[in-house]
C-alpha cells in the first residue's frame, strides 16, 4: 500500500477491527485507537523526512482511475482517485496527527459506548485525511462531508447538557456550506475540458482534478465562467458568484464572522477529545480550502474580494476577542478566542503577499497546538469539579503547581508573547497585511487590537484562577490535585511544539514556503 493510502486506510480498517471486537474485550478499543494513530504519526514522520521542500508541485502522487461517464460530442465525465501533499498540506498532515495522537490519549476516560466512540474517532481521522491528501475536488467534497457524519454522533452521544441541540446546529450549518461548495464544484467542473488520450480514442474530458480546473487553457471559451464572456448571476459575474460561493462554504467550516455561531454551542457540548480535534484541526480545514481550492481555481475575483475577506478576518479578531472577554465559563471564553484567533488567518490570505500567505498557514499550525492545550485544560478542570466557572476557583498554582505552569505556557502563546508559536503567526500574518498591495493598511493596524484584547482575557483569566490565596469551596477541596502522567504528557509535549516552533518557526515555515510562493505567481 502506498503512504498516502495508507494513512486513510489504516484509521479505516481499525475502524472496522474494533466494531467486530466482541465486548469481552472492550479494554482493547481504547488500545486499537492510540496504536493506530502512533502509526501514523509514525508514517507521517516519514512523509516529512522524504518530502522535497524545496519542490512545490505535488509528491508522492497516487493516480487510480475511479470511474468514467461517456457523454455525447465525443466528451466524457472523469472523477479519479487521486492523493498528494505539497507545502501546503504537509504542514496540516503533520497537525493532525499530533492532534489526533493527543485526542486518542485523552479519550481514555470514555467509559460509556466506548465501541462505537472509537470507532466513530477513526473514522474521523481518516476523512481529516482524505481532506488533506485529495488532488480531486470530488474526493476532497467526499471527506469534506463524511466527515460530518462522525461529528454529530460524537458531539451528540457524549456531549452534555445540551448535546442535542449543538450537535443538529453543527450539522445544519457545516452541511448548509457544504452545498455552497457542491454548486461551486459543478460550476467549475462544467467550464473546463481537457484533452484525454487512449491507444483507442481522444476525447474532451471535464474532470475534478486540481491541476486541471487552475488551468487556464482549460476554461472552455463560452462556458459559465468564461472570462472574455462571462455570464452574470443575480447582477454579479458567475466568477464572482461561484468564488463567494465557495467563501462562503469555507467560512462556515473556519468559522469566520458571520457564520461562527455554531462553534461556541458545539465547543461546549462536546466532550474535551473531540473540542480538541474540533479546535485543532477542523476549523483549519476552512482556510485550507480557501488557500486549495478558491484562490488557485479563481484567482481574478480572489484578488477582487481580497477587502471583504481581510474585512471579514477583522471582524472575527475584534468580535471574538469582545465576547471571549466578557465569558465567565472558560471553556466559552476559549471557543469565542478561537474565533478571533482564527480571524488572522482571513487577514493573511486577503494580503496577497508571501509573507501574509505564510503566516496564516503557520497561525493555523499554531492555534491547532495551542487551542487544543486549552481545550485540554478546561477538561482537566472539569473532570476533576465538573464546573467550569471561572469565578469559582482561585488560587490554583498553589495546590495545582505543575498544572499552573502548562497553563501559562498556553495563556501566553496564546496572547501572543515572543518566544511562542503564536507570535510568529499573528506578527506574519500583520506583517503581510502592511505589505500588501491589494488590502486596506487600517486592517492590519485595527487587528492589533485583537492581541491586546486577547491579553486582557488571558491575563484576567490567569490571575483570577491562579493566583492569590487557593481558596475553593470546600466540596472541590478534596477534588482538585495536580495533574496526573496521562495529562502531563499531552500538555506537556504540545507545550514543547509550541516554544519549539516559537523559537524556530522555521521547522514549520520551510515546509510551506515553495508552494506558497509558487501560489502567489
Amino acid at each position: 500500500m502506498e503512504i498516502l493510502s495508507s494513512l486513510i486506510v489504516l484509521p479505516l480498517i481499525s475502524s472496522l477491527l474494533i466494531l467486530l471486537l466482541p465486548k469481552a474485550y472492550k479494554n482493547f478499543y481504547k488500545w486499537i485507537g492510540l496504536i493506530t494513530q502512533v502509526l501514523l504519526m509514525i508514517n507521517v514522520s516519514t512523509l516529512l523526512g522524504l518530502f522535497e521542500r524545496d519542490n512545490a508541485e505535488y509528491q508522492f502522487l497516487e493516480h487510480s482511475e475511479w470511474f468514467r461517464l461517456f457523454l455525447g460530442n465525443s466528451s466524457l465525465l472523469s472523477i479519479d482517485y487521486i492523493l498528494g501533499v505539497d507545502g501546503l498540506s504537509i504542514s496540516m498532515i503533520a497537525l493532525s496527527s499530533i492532534v489526533f495522537l493527543i485526542a486518542s490519549i485523552s479519550s481514555f476516560k470514555v467509559h460509556t459506548r466506548e465501541k462505537t466512540y472509537h470507532s466513530l474517532l477513526l473514522l474521523l481521522t481518516a476523512s481529516v485525511y482524505g481532506c488533506f491528501l485529495a488532488v480531486d475536488f470530488f474526493l476532497f467534497f467526499v471527506f469534506f462531508e463524511f466527515m460530518l457524519l462522525p461529528m454529530y454522533f460524537l458531539i451528540g452521544i457524549w456531549g452534555g447538557e445540551n448535546r442535542a441541540f449543538a450537535s443538529l446546529k453543527f450539522f445544519i450549518y457545516t452541511f448548509g456550506g457544504s452545498v455552497f461548495i457542491l454548486i461551486a464544484m459543478i460550476c467549475l467542473v462544467i467550464s473546463h475540458q481537457d484533452e484525454f488520450f487512449t491507444s483507442e480514442y481522444a476525447r474532451l474530458v471535464y474532470s475534478f482534478d486540481f491541476r486541471t480546473l487552475k488551468d487556464a487553457s482549460n476554461l472552455i471559451e463560452h462556458s459559465l465562467l468564461s472570462i472574455e464572456h462571462p455570464t452574470m448571476i443575480l447582477g454579479i459575474p458567475a466568477r464572482d458568484f461561484v468564488f463567494l460561493l465557495l467563501l462562503i462554504g469555507f467560512g462556515v467550516k473556519m468559522p469566520v464572522f458571520p457564520f461562527h455561531t455554531w462553534l461556541p454551542d458545539a465547543h461546549v457540548e462536546a466532550p474535551t477529545p473531540i473540542s480538541v480535534i474540533l479546535a485543532g484541526i477542523l476549523l483549519k480545514i476552512g482556510g485550507y480550502g480557501v488557500l486549495r481550492i478558491a484562490y488557485p481555481l479563481l484567482p481574478d475575483a480572489s484578488v477582487k474580494y481580497s477587502a471583504l475577506i481581510g474585512i471579514l478576518g477583522l471582524i472575527s479578531i475584534i468580535y471574538g476577542a469582545l465576547n471571549a472577554l466578557n465569558q465567565q465559563d472558560l471553556k466559552k471564553m476559549i471557543a469565542y478566542s478561537s474565533i478571533s484567533h482564527m480571524g488572522f488567518v482571513f487577514v493573511g490570505i486577503a494580503s496577497f503577499h508571501t509573507i501574509g500567505f505564510n503566516g496564516a498557514i503557520f497561525q493555523m499550525f499554531s492555534h491547532g497546538i495551542l487551542s487544543s492545550m486549552l481545550f485540554l485544560i478546561a477538561g482537566v478542570i472539569y473532570d476533576r469539579t465538573h464546573d467550569r466557572q471561572i469565578y469559582h476557583y482561585k488560587g490554583l498554582a498553589k495546590k495545582m503547581p505543575y498544572f499552573t505552569v502548562l497553563v501559562a505556557v498556553a495563556f501566553f502563546g496564546s496572547l501572543g508573547l515572543p518566544s511562542l508559536s503564536g507570535f510568529i503567526g499573528e506578527f506574519l500574518t500583520l506583517h503581510g497585511g502592511f505589505q500588501s498591495e491589494v488590502l486596506p493598511k487600517a486592517i492590519p493596524m485595527l487587528g492589533v487590537l485583537g492581541i491586546i484584547l486577547s491579553a486582557i482575557y488571558f491575563l484576567w483569566t490567569f490571575q483570577k484562577m491562579f493566583l492569590g490565596e487557593y481558596q475553593p469551596s470546600e466540596e472541590y477541596r478534596s477534588l482538585l490535585k495536580d495533574l496526573d502522567r496521562r495529562e502531563l504528557f499531552m500538555l506537556t509535549s504540545l507545550g514543547i511544539i509550541t516554544l519549539l516552533t516559537g523559537v524556530w518557526p522555521n521547522l514549520v515555515l520551510r515546509y510551506i514556503n515553495a508552494s506558497l510562493t509558487e501560489l502567489l505567481k
